[in-house]
């Protein structure tokens, strides 16, 4: 029996996405699917799990599927695949009530499976589900079908991919391109034991890869030995998409939670925030009123009117994380930055992409700038190149935290001008792994690199007044060309005779030809 590959896997669930063009917003494809997807996958599983305990244990069909021990997720019977296949109408509704009792037997699907709804006719009418469901109905997505037990998770990295560049930029919002993500995870490094935190961890790209680095440098993942993953999200649709995406990559025990990073912290112990090995994310760039939720306090003059709200206003936080200093109201960049600097082990590395503007904007960001220059805990500044993300074409940057600089990095920060490293797309552009390479290597090495790389000293930082704008420390222009007027002259005068010569030359041939008269 031939078992389900990789290739027809993405095809069939990609083809799934064409069932639904026209019907709904290409952007929010995603939410249906990957709750389908989750559904089929979560019943065909529990169909194998019980048929092994018949053989195992030695127990009848009927008590092998009514015994939740035997199940990672236990489906009840409205919720089984093969009554919903079934339904005529109200197929959204039954698929609603299917989703409600699945997360009512699991506790640790809270949430996830009933993020979206299914029940909207106008949306999604009989006749579109019932063509869904008997597509997804096509393969088995037990563990006994599939050609190896990764292709899933492979598989549902394909699909937000592949959403993210279908929806443009309402789509992309969620996802983080994955040559970006890479980029950043080997700049940082995360080892067998650590801690792997994103405060803002959309699908969970950059969670599930930091993983992967670890497995690719010998360590064991998947049964979290050697990793332990932490997220929050704040898109109640994307928390999902991400819980399913630990789940489907066998990263069963992570912790992802749900809510505002910012006002409302989700992953504290005893009072206080944990804190982690690694910290990693690519915040919204630039986030207005990041402060929304949040307890503030702005002054105001004796007539109400709020006095520069931009530097003034101050946020009540119980964990103390703005200790640089509160970002002004309409860029939320460097908030973040200090909330996981904050949960950032006093060993442990960071890496954060963030818009250029961070590098050099004045007011409160350049205090907060000098606050972390003074401190010693920038390590490095890698400038991208325009055009990588779906949302924004700004080129943006990646910043390195280490709060346990080596030696011969203390009081210094490397620079690196990667804004010409990438392949040119017609509607995007994509970090090539020789510019991955090129950019994590030079960074290992320590060693400058004309025109791309420069390891400077704290004290022409603080010349420049702590600006960090990547042009005042690499030069990337061309060698001026020094011309010679004298000889150009002459090369001018040579060849206006050689032009006399050649206009004598050529009367004369059109004169033996018979054009001028004698």
């Amino acid at each position: 029996m031939n078992k389900l590959t990789l290739e027809t896997l993405e095809r069939w669930l990609w083809d799934s996405a064409d069932l639904m063009r026209g019907h709904i917003d290409s952007s929010d494809f995603k939410n249906y699917i990957f709750g389908l997807l989750f559904l089929k996958r979560a019943n065909d599983q529990f169909e194998e799990e019980a048929h092994l305990a018949v053989a195992n244990e030695g127990i009848s069909l009927e008590e092998a599927l009514e015994d939740e021990d035997y199940h990672q997720f236990f489906i009840p019977n409205d919720a089984y695949w093969s009554e919903l296949t079934k339904k005529t109408e109200n197929i959204g509704q039954a698929l609603d009530k299917a989703f409600a009792l699945i997360e009512e037997h699991n506790p640790q699907l809270e949430g996830v499976m009933t993020a979206v709804h299914f029940g909207d006719t106008e949306k999604l009418p009989d006749e579109l589900l019932a063509r869904l469901l008997q597509h997804f109905n096509k393969y088995s997505l037990a563990n006994e079908q599939l050609d190896n037990p990764d292709i899933l998770g492979s598989a549902y990295e394909y699909l937000i991919r592949e959403f993210a560049d279908d929806g443009g930029k309402k789509g992309g919002e969620f996802y983080t391109p994955k040559e970006v993500v890479r980029l950043v995870v080997n700049l940082i490094k995360p080892q067998a034991g650590d801690s792997v935190y994103d405060p803002t961890c959309g699908s969970g790209g950059m969670l599930i890869q930091s993983a992967n680095y670890i497995k690719a440098h010998g360590g064991t993942v998947g049964s979290f030995v050697d990793v332990t993953l932490y997220g929050q999200e704040k898109n109640l649709g994307t928390w999902a998409i991400c819980k399913i995406n630990m789940i489907v990559h066998n990263f069963k025990d992570s912790d992802i939670k749900k809510g505002d990073t910012l006002s409302s912290p989700k992953h504290v112990e005893n009072g206080e925030l944990m804190t982690f090995d690694r910290v990693i994310a690519n915040p919204p760039f630039s986030l207005k009123k990041w402060w929304a939720n949040a307890e503030i306090d702005i002054k105001t003059d004796e007539k109400g009117k709020e006095i520069a709200p931009k530097y003034n206003a101050v946020v009540s936080d119980e964990y103390g994380r703005f200790k640089y200093g509160i970002p002004p109201r309409g860029y939320g960049d460097l908030a973040f930055v200090q909330h996981m600097i904050s949960v950032l082990k006093n060993d442990g590395r960071m890496g954060v992409v963030l818009p250029h503007g961070i590098l050099f904007r004045g007011g409160t960001e350049g205090k907060i700038r000098k606050g972390m220059l003074e401190d010693d805990i920038i390590e490095a500044i890698v400038g991208l190149p325009e055009k990588l993300f779906y949302n924004t074409g700004i080129p943006a940057s990646i910043i390195i935290i280490n709060k346990s600089k080596a030696q011969n990095l203390k009081e210094k920060v490397v620079f690196i001008d990667a804004s010409s490293e990438y392949k040119e797309g017609k509607n995007q552009n994509t970090l090539t792994d020789e510019n991955i390479s090129k950019i994590v290597e030079s960074y290992d090495g320590l060693e400058d690199v004309d025109k791309f790389m420069r390891v400077v000293e704290m004290s022409e930082i603080r010349d420049n007044d702590y600006n960090l704008n990547i042009s005042r420390y690499i030069d990337t222009s061309e060698d001026e060309v020094i011309v010679d007027i004298k000889a150009t002259l002459e090369e001018i005068a040579e060849l206006e005779a050689k032009e006399k010569e050649i206009d004598v030359k050529l009367s004369g041939y059109l004169r033996g030809l018979g054009f001028y008269d004698e």
